[in-house]
């Protein structure tokens, strides 16, 4: 067969590695054998494909920063040898890895497709094998995705603003505010205009995570006292501000006067919106002016999964705390629009 690409399929766990043990029908991992028993028409693809296995196999809400480094260098070592990657991932921090991951592979050239399935691979009613066989199409495709992906039911998205927004249907993902690179129907639609660019540097991968980052999510009634003791973390660094709408919080003078002392302190504040679509607008309403006054910063229209790793991935790095908010504020692999 002409242009017969080379494709490693990365088994981390989760549930489309999966099948049940018939004696106490648990859940257990499958090897690639019992995938290909179970998924014949991966013999029939336009590709040669191999298999490599985390060493223990892991459920997703385990997912850690040394998982996104030893993954990564999976990756950087077999970059050479294989044309496409597709990594079966749990969903529930799937999104969590597409985005670290699109920060660690810097000037990637290749496609790289996180999927996974809502059902176990050896189930009847399955979605396990359309997701597995079409994200070997995509990755094996002449028309080349130099970006971290995730493939799920019919849609490829850009992994850093996908977020799985449901745990009871097929299409658990979504992209609320970037379109779809492709679309699998009878024929796979690739969205040429949506699509990034390859890189003309050289691939390379980055690692290095700072955990010392905060979550907060705003609602009506909240303590400036939890605040303000999650700000006073020791060690910590930034914190992800929840907000309102397009960026809105309470204008209750106790509030803005315990994120200015936090800013004051050192600490990172990073305005992303609580809607799955939509942006945020410092200075729109009043109840946003005063964030952009102490110096919040806007995330736009980053998901909270993106926000969270860019900013352990930049507190990562050699950089200083000037430098971490200026990039925080620049689209760096295409996860947030450009101002």
């Amino acid at each position: 067969m002409k242009n017969r690409k080379n494709i490693l399929i990365i088994y981390t766990g989760g549930t489309i590695g999966m099948m049940k043990e018939h004696r106490n029908q648990s859940l257990v991992p499958v090897n690639f054998k019992e995938i290909i028993q179970q998924v014949p028409e991966l013999l029939h693809l336009n590709c040669k494909i191999d298999f490599h296995a985390s060493q223990t196999p892991i459920d997703s809400s385990n997912v850690t920063p040394e998982f996104w480094e030893e993954l990564a260098l999976v990756i950087e070592k077999k970059y050479e040898r294989y044309d496409g990657f597709v990594i079966l991932h749990g969903t529930d921090t799937m999104a969590y890895t597409a985005s670290a991951l699109s920060f660690m592979l810097q000037n990637l050239g290749k496609p790289v497709i996180l999927t996974g399935s809502q059902l176990p691979v050896g189930v009847i009613r399955t979605d396990a094998r359309r997701n597995l066989i079409t994200s070997i199409e995509i990755a094996s495709s002449d028309r080349i995705i130099p970006e971290v992906c995730i493939y799920f039911s019919n849609q490829l998205y850009r992994g850093n603003r996908a977020e799985k927004y449901t745990s009871s249907k097929f299409d658990a993902f979504q992209s609320s505010n970037y379109p779809a690179l492709a679309d699998a129907g009878v024929n796979i639609v690739f969205h040429d205009d949506f699509i990034r660019g390859r890189s003309r540097k050289k691939f390379h991968r980055q690692g290095g995570f700072d955990t010392n980052i905060a979550l907060l999510k705003i609602y009506p009634g909240i303590h400036t006292d939890v605040i303000d003791s999650t700000l006073r973390t020791p060690g910590l660094r930034a914190a992800v501000l929840e907000t309102f709408g397009s960026g809105n919080a309470p204008t209750d003078p106790a509030f803005v006067d315990v994120l200015d002392k936090a800013i004051r302190r050192g600490i990172v504040l990073l305005n992303v919106s609580q809607c799955s679509g939509g942006t945020v607008d410092q200075g729109k309403y009043e109840t946003s002016m005063q964030l952009k006054k102490i110096g919040v910063i806007s995330g736009r229209d980053i998901t909270t999964e993106a926000a969270l790793t860019k900013l352990m991935f930049l507190f990562g790095q050699p950089l200083s705390r000037k430098q971490v908010e200026k990039l925080l504020q620049e689209n760096l692999e295409g996860e947030m629009a450009d101002k």
